[in-house]
């Protein structure tokens, strides 16, 4: 759905990278710890093997991660060989995140949802399956409403969720940790407001576009920097609406879809406002469009 895609496989990654080195079975010779070690106090215990065996398939799998299909199949044959592995988590967000840099939103919510069947409270995999129903879903849909709802059931309940049932490794620097809750939080607010946008819920969704600025200041998504701007505009708030469409502009190349929009529309704010002044009640025949979702 928008450009933060990347940054959720790069830091997923990153994270799974950390945790890898945890999953060790004891017997290994490894220092990773044992199942019945305590939760770290950020969130949940890394998945680990309890084989040796099982680890070394584990590794064996993660080497096909840059090939979409072959990380989908080794998550399965893991998934068939060790049916009650801890590991089998790690291996089906990995591929989701796989399908995700390759674009395949669809594959993205099939392999999100093997994960969420796994553990349901995975943030991650509720975020993903969340962004990629959100991405697939258009106007014309028959059940575009009910794909919407669980959409944001599953946004909302990934904030739920974070501070929990994110497995963070031993040892992780918390600025580390912070970063990455505040890029999840970003990405569900933005989800969420996306949603009440498409909804018309102008109000709301500005609300929750703003948290999603507000949770990771230092790379704010162009596309909820862009759709708040509407949101804005959609209440004749056109001076606040044309600093969020120039920082929108400035955060995006005019050769994407969203660099193209917000441009537009900050021509169109501009002309509204003389560069800052409010515009008047009524509104001119074109009105605020819908944001491009990628």
């Amino acid at each position: 759905m928008k450009l933060s895609g990347l940054a959720l496989l790069l830091m997923g990654l990153a994270s799974f990278g950390a945790a890898q080195q945890q999953t060790a079975p004891a017997q290994s010779g490894t220092a990773a710890p044992t199942a019945a070690t305590p939760a770290p106090p950020m969130g949940k215990r890394p998945p680990q093997a309890k084989t040796q065996p099982e680890f070394d398939a584990y590794q064996a799998a993660m080497r096909s991660v840059n090939d979409p299909l072959a990380m989908e199949k080794a998550a399965d044959d893991f998934n068939t060989k060790f049916p009650t592995s801890e590991l089998r988590v790690l291996l089906y967000r990995t591929s989701m995140h796989s399908y995700q840099t390759a674009g395949n939103a669809d594959k993205m919510i099939e392999l999100g949802r093997k994960v969420l069947a796994i553990d349901p409270d995975d943030p991650e995999a509720l975020l993903g399956v969340s962004e990629a129903l959100v991405e697939r879903t258009g106007d014309t849909d028959l059940d575009k409403n009910q794909r919407l709802a669980e959409a944001l059931k599953m946004a909302q309940h990934s904030l739920e969720t974070m501070d929990t049932d994110i497995s963070i490794p031993a040892g992780t620097p918390q600025d580390k940790v912070d970063a990455y809750k505040g890029f999840l939080r970003s990405s569900a607010w933005a989800v969420i407001g996306a949603i009440q946008y498409d909804q018309e819920k102008y109000t709301d969704a500005e609300t929750s576009l703003r948290k999603s600025i507000d949770a990771y200041p230092s790379q704010p998504d162009p596309v909820a920097v862009f759709r708040l701007a509407l949101s804005l505009d959609k209440q004749e708030k056109y001076p606040e609406a044309l600093k969020y469409a120039n920082q929108a502009v400035e955060l995006t190349q005019d050769s994407t879809p969203v660099g193209t929009a917000a441009r537009r529309e900050k021509d169109r704010l501009v002309q509204l406002t003389g560069g800052s002044a409010p515009a008047p009640a009524a509104r001119p025949s074109g009105a605020a469009q819908n944001p491009p979702t990628k």
